[in-house]
């Protein structure tokens, strides 16, 4: 039969020597049997993992899906073969139930079949070191800290160890993970997968128990969380102090510190709804959107306080002493406020108040001079009749409602003032709140600078 010139060549071919060489090693072979020349040593089992992707991280549920492959060396005493002998035959494969494989499981999974690999060949070459490498999507429990959501760091544990072997029969020792397949996740940020191979002592038995145990240490990315959720906060938070600088006669200032309360109750229910239920700590939005929350309360019922001020009717009283002197005097000295108009100038300043009144009240009647109402004292019984009496009286307490009035209007514009400068103070002291809670809270974070030069600058 003529050859293919582009064929192997004949010195590494596998034909008649791989099934030869298949034979014979399968011949009393035992997959049970742990494959070491001395039962009294321990067989070596290099462990590692090469890590692809981070596909979730359910904070809820805690619970970590990732997907990457198994790494697990040693040599069987069994598979061993002159190359000689077999010419060509530099390697082997065998299915995973055909020879002996290591049981490595995931100790903390979280999965539903709790191991999810896929089983492949395990690959043997002519001294006996077997190569086994099964894929799979693993879900892990993971304690998912919340605390300083969304700039958080979380860090995973995948922990290795065999089922059934202890450490005098089968030494597990780690090698370091490999990253350099890994994709990048949209959410979060990869700081490294460093590992600890740990000996653990129980009770029952003597012998100890070694495993590996790998850190998945990963970062939030916040830029998704900050347009969703802070940047609205913020906004909410700001449009509060709007209700300050709303006229108290526009019937609105209650409707909007009552709107974005209640807009602010709707993002913390967006928030709970990914957020685990525990009591052990509070995340960092949470505690943000509860800072807000309390300050656009606060707003709701200074308000009330301000609109009680603002309408308040004058026949109920003077405007109390220590109202006068720490709003009217001082808190409007601080901000820079004056009472709007000023004194009221009398018509005629060189005239008592009554003769003024009447002077004027007379400007109005044909024929009566100013003269005629500034002789007679009623007191002392008025001389033009019975009908310039009655006049007189009608212009007196013309006069006296006048002043009544005026009265009235003056303490109620002071009442107003009072609103507007608490209203001012109300303003100046929650905006500093506002941006001292909101600098104190979301900077607090132990990974805010790391996150804002990552997603931000």
């Amino acid at each position: 039969k003529r050859e293919d010139p582009g064929s192997i060549p004949r010195q590494v071919r596998q034909g008649e020597g791989q099934r030869r060489l298949y034979r014979e090693l399968m011949k009393d072979y035992n997959p049970l049997e742990r494959p070491v020349w001395n039962d009294s040593v321990s067989l070596r089992v290099t462990f590692s993992i090469s890590f692809l992707q981070i596909l979730d991280v359910d904070e809820k549920n805690q619970i970590l899906t990732t997907n990457f492959w198994l790494h697990m060396t040693w040599f069987d005493h069994y598979l061993r073969w002159n190359e000689s002998e077999f010419p060509g035959v530099k390697n082997v494969r065998f299915r995973a139930d055909q020879v002996w494989t290591p049981d490595i499981l995931l100790y903390n999974s979280a999965d539903d079949d709790f191991d999810s690999t896929y089983k492949p060949h395990v690959l043997v070459n002519s001294t006996g070191y077997c190569t086994f490498m099964p894929p799979g999507i693993f879900r892990s429990s993971c304690q998912v800290d919340v605390r300083w959501f969304p700039f958080d760091t979380q860090e995973c544990e995948l922990k290795f160890g065999s089922w059934t072997y202890d450490g005098w029969l089968l030494d597990l020792r780690m090698s370091p993970a490999d990253l350099s397949g890994f994709i990048p996740n949209g959410e979060w940020d990869l700081l490294g997968v460093p590992g600890q191979r740990h000996e653990v002592f129980y009770e029952c038995c003597p012998e100890p128990f070694p495993d590996v145990t790998f850190y998945v240490t990963i970062r939030r990315r916040t830029l998704y969380y900050a347009l969703n959720l802070l940047v609205p906060c913020v906004l909410l938070s700001s449009m509060t102090l709007l209700v300050f600088l709303l006229p108290a006669d526009s019937g609105e200032k209650i409707s909007l510190g009552i709107t974005v309360l209640l807009s602010l109750t709707v993002f913390m229910l967006l928030v709970a709804e990914i957020m685990p239920a525990t009591s052990d700590s509070i995340p960092l939005i949470g505690q943000y959107f509860a800072s807000t929350m309390i300050i656009v309360g606060m707003t709701v019922i200074a308000t009330v306080v301000v609109l009680q001020y603002h309408h308040h009717n004058p026949t109920g009283g003077k405007i109390p002493k220590w109202t006068r002197v720490l709003l009217l005097t001082w808190g409007a000295w601080c901000l820079r406020m004056k009472k709007p108009g000023g004194p009221r100038e009398d018509l005629v300043s060189h005239h008592p108040p009554c003769q003024r009144r009447r002077s004027s009240a007379s400007e109005g009647y044909p024929g009566i001079s100013g003269e005629g109402f500034l002789g007679p004292d009623p007191t002392q019984g008025v001389t033009g009749g019975p009908e310039l009496t009655r006049l007189l009286q009608e212009v007196e307490y013309l006069t006296e409602r006048e002043r009544e009035r005026e009265k009235e209007e003056e303490e109620r514009e002071e009442w107003r003032f009072a609103a507007a400068v608490m209203d001012r103070m109300c303003l100046v002291g929650f905006s500093i709140f506002n941006i001292l809670s909101t600098i104190s809270i979301l900077m607090s974070a132990p990974s805010f600078g790391d996150a804002l030069a990552k997603d931000f600058l």
